[in-house]
């Protein structure tokens, strides 16, 4: 379902920094660590959370619930999770307590967005960084998760996880990317290659495709996400630092000109410039009306003057095989290769 489609349609407890490595300084809200939460294992009580929009009913939200517990996990309910104000799962502060609550209870192993939509960077300000700081811990989601991710990890040094929400049904890749990076914590390891397709006399791969703009090879810590929320990020508090990373970027619904207008933006504020290397993952349901460049014109004009790999085509996104990438870790976009590999583990 399109973006737009969706949107209209304390307990403080002690807890150990797992995995504490250095990281560089950013700008503002510069933090001393990277964090990694702790790695997920079948049993392990996982809270579910809406900090954006709802599920169009109740029985969507229970089957959201089916599918996390269909993972090996016990299920934690938000306190507001079936709530519903107008396109967002309730008030900027029921959502943001519910996600804060989650990090709060030390019972609680990891964090499950039910689904994306809109509303999520409206909690940014109310989110107790200090506190996530001090109770780590997985938090996994997408599309307009996109934003949480990157704050987090702006502001406390937290890998997140853009991936699978909730509200989905995990295909074969799915599971098994989910499984490589969360639960056996395998580094280095490639991220986001496409599935398994069998050649033969008369049959090549058209769906997944990997395009190389700029070759070479660079490493670099992973931020991101849906290109929409990287965009509404600018100029906030909560903006990502592009220096020296690997930047990835997917959409949905977004027309060819809306691509260009928001990679224009980051281009003319000198944020494709800093990056390392940027992995563009997919782009569905970019139709355009009339006379169009197409995605592949947008992004060879605008990353034409970079000196740094651009590779199109990882499995991310809006996609029913879909990747996990951990948002924060320290990761290698090989150019040559059409390839992104993490090298470490993304979680301890």
């Amino acid at each position: 379902m399109k973006r737009r489609e969706m949107i209209k349609g304390t307990v403080l407890g002690a807890a150990t920094l797992f995995g504490s490595i250095p990281l560089e300084a950013a700008a503002s809200g510069a933090v001393a660590q990277v964090i990694k939460p702790r790695r997920l294992q079948t049993g392990m009580r996982v809270g579910v959370v809406a900090p954006a929009s709802p599920t169009e009913d109740n029985e969507r939200t229970r089957f959201a619930l089916d599918i996390v517990r269909s993972l090996g996990f016990e299920v934690v309910e938000g306190r507001h999770l079936y709530r519903r104000t107008q396109y967002l799962a309730g008030t900027d502060r029921e959502r943001a307590s519910d996600l804060m609550a989650m990090f709060a209870d030390t019972s609680v192993d990891a964090i499950f967005c039910l689904r994306g939509g809109y509303g999520a960077s409206r909690i940014l300000p109310l989110l107790d960084y200090d506190l996530i700081r001090r109770n780590p811990k997985a938090l996994i989601g997408y599309s307009d998760i996109t934003a949480l991710l990157n704050a987090i990890f702006l502001k406390t040094g937290l890998i997140g996880f853009h991936g699978p929400v909730a509200n989905q049904t995990f295909s074969d890749y799915s599971l098994e990317e989910f499984d490589k990076v969360l639960f056996q914590a395998q580094a280095p390891v490639v991220i986001g290659a496409a599935p398994p397709f069998e050649t033969a006399r008369g049959r090549a791969e058209a769906e997944n495709r990997i395009t190389v703009f700029k070759a070479g090879k660079s490493q670099g810590r992973l931020i991101g996400g849906n290109l929409s929320l990287v965009t509404a990020l600018m100029g906030t508090p909560f903006e990502p630092d592009f220096r020296g990373k690997i930047l990835v970027l997917e959409d949905v619904g977004e027309a060819p000109y809306r691509i260009d207008r928001m990679l224009t933006q980051l281009w003319l504020a000198g944020r494709l410039q800093q990056a390392a290397g940027i992995a563009f993952g997919k782009f569905t349901d970019a139709k355009s009306c009339g006379n169009s460049f197409s995605i592949e014109d947008v992004i060879a004009q605008r990353c034409a003057d970079l000196d740094v790999p651009v590779v199109r085509g990882f499995m991310i996104g809006h996609v029913q095989d879909q990747t996990l990438v951990p948002i924060g870790a320290h990761a290698e976009l090989d150019g040559d290769l059409g390839r992104l590999r993490l090298l470490e583990a993304a979680v301890s």
